[in-house]
């Protein structure tokens, strides 16, 4: 499976991940044609840098011939001579762009999760937000290169490490705020994060909000043969290690292992004690355990255990149903298991933000909405479960 895996150990901002998706392409000359006639304000160039003598590529935006500052206090630095940015008008000059309608309505969706987090952020309805470190052109020229950059690598599936936040604190026109800055915390929700050995912001809410959207999963590297590598660098310096995104291009392996089944026939337990028998195979480590029921010797009534576990554990789950249960022995088999690639995104919907799960490899793709998002919208609408599944299911 053709994949992209981003590095995010410095963090990542919307110039180092466009930069560093930039140096995987294979036509860079018609991309930054293309860059410097999304805006008549913004010029985009690309340039080489040298982070801890790693040489890769910074994408210079200009607007009107000048390079804002990287990161959530210079831009709000910057508030007193820059027009502020509502998400219609941000919205407005997205569809007017020369990119296709896919990298438009993934741009949108980037801003959609911004808005949330920054209504989140400081209380108020999201049509109330006025966005500064992410409204500007710069910000539009990053955020629409990064998805560009993305649609031209036609890739199946983006896997993103766990993002580096940086610590400390950092200076705004709102004040002093910690760091990650409060936009980006709500943004890093349910993705996992941590803070490193850096103080400073290493991730700005533009490139939480873009990995928010573009990334199927986020893990560390999984086993794959890396093609081609790309390097975004940061403008600033760091005397711990080289500022910069690493994108890895290559290929996955669909994902099968091998299992081991443990079956025991069993006709002289009680429902309650079958249920405690089985959460307790389950704490211990099973993948998972399933009870149907069956027709024993005699034609007694009983049920059929079978409990799936990883090669490894098998023999603690099989001493385990003999200590759980009545049975006086069980079967092993092993088994080779075909697994779907599982992975967690978040929409926006007219009831706000939803979780969208999918699984997809070995030809197939499944996806639906979480079900306890879909619960809680019901019973926080007053609607039928099934209608709130017909409205979210036309989203996917």
């Amino acid at each position: 499976m053709k994949t992209l895996y981003l590095q995010c150990n410095m963090g990542i901002a919307g110039d180092m991940m466009a930069a560093a998706l930039y140096e995987l392409l294979e036509d860079q000359e018609d991309f930054l044609a293309v860059a410097n006639q999304l805006l008549p304000q913004v010029s985009v160039t690309a340039e080489p840098a040298e982070k801890q003598g790693i040489r890769g590529t910074h994408l210079a935006v200009r607007v009107n011939g000048s390079e804002e500052e990287q990161g959530i206090a210079d831009h709000h630095h910057s508030e007193h001579h820059h027009h502020h940015a509502s998400l219609s008008h941000i919205r407005s000059i997205l569809s007017g762009l020369p990119v296709s309608q896919h990298v438009k309505e993934q741009a949108a969706q980037v801003y959609d999760f911004l808005a949330h987090a920054e209504a989140k952020a400081h209380g108020c309805p999201v049509d109330q937000i006025h966005f500064h470190e992410v409204g500007e052109l710069d910000a539009i020229a990053d955020i629409t290169l990064a998805c560009l950059a993305l649609e031209l690598l036609n890739v199946e599936q983006v896997i993103c490490s766990p993002v580096c936040t940086g610590f400390g604190q950092v200076r705004c026109a709102h004040g002093t705020l910690p760091v990650p800055a409060p936009a980006t915390a709500w943004l890093l929700e349910g993705i996992p994060a941590y803070a490193g050995t850096v103080e400073g912001e290493l991730t700005t809410p533009t490139g939480a909000a873009l990995v928010s959207v573009l990334a199927d999963r986020f893990e560390q590297m999984p086993l794959m043969v890396t093609r081609k590598l790309g390097y975004g660098m940061g403008k600033k310096d760091f005397p711990q290690a080289a500022n910069c995104v690493r994108a890895f291009l290559g290929e996955t392996r669909e994902q099968s292992d091998t299992v081991t089944e443990l079956v025991c026939s069993i006709d002289d337990m009680t429902p309650e004690r079958l249920a405690y028998a089985s959460a307790r195979l389950m704490e211990l480590g099973a993948l998972d355990v399933t009870i149907v029921p069956a027709v024993m010797k005699k034609g007694r009534p009983g049920h059929l255990l079978t409990v799936l576990s990883a090669a490894g554990q098998a023999e603690q789950l099989a001493d385990a149903v003999l200590r759980e249960t009545t049975t006086n022995g069980l079967r092993l088999r092993t088994c080779q298991r075909r697994i779907l690639t599982p992975s967690v995104t978040e929409k926006t919907s007219p009831f706000g933000p939803v979780r969208i799960k999918r699984a997809e490899g070995h030809s197939a793709v499944h996806v639906k909405p979480e079900y306890e998002d879909a619960a809680a919208i019901a019973r926080r609408e007053g609607l039928p479960i099934e209608q709130v599944y017909r409205i979210l299911n036309g989203l996917i």
